[in-house]
């Protein structure tokens, strides 16, 4: 099983930048895709982008289109999610996973089998 460790999260006023990062180790020839959510409260964890693992082809939703950036640095097996231009509604706990098989979806969050731990993101206005 793949295991997954994200930093970078914290409070960032709105307009501001922000960088979580997701290492990963044990068998990560195994990851296919590595996917963001996140969850606000009460609500169900939604996606928020993914990079496939062998080629870096890069998806996202449509709400952080153009303000968000995923990168890869596979020698470090590190995963990157650049935000910016954050909004007060970007607030929410912010998880990184990771998932062996194209079986469901991208954006289902039943298609992946590792989770880190989440980081919690603050935009205040």
């Amino acid at each position: 099983q793949v295991q997954l460790v994200e930093s970078g999260g914290g409070l960032v006023q709105a307009g501001g930048s922000l960088r979580l990062s997701c290492a990963a180790s044990g068998p990560t020839y195994s990851i296919y895709d590595m996917g963001w959510f996140r969850q606000f409260p009460g609500k169900e964890r939604e996606f928020v982008g993914a990079i496939r693992w062998s080629g870096g082809s890069r998806y996202y939703t449509d709400s952080v289109k153009g303000r968000f950036t995923i990168s890869r640095d596979n020698a470090e097996n590190t995963v990157y999610l650049q935000m910016s231009s954050l909004k007060p509604e970007d607030t929410a706990v912010y998880y990184c996973a990771a998932r062996r098989s194209p079986l469901y979806g991208l954006d289902n969050r039943n298609g992946y089998n590792s989770w880190g731990q989440g980081t919690q993101v603050t935009v205040s206005s």
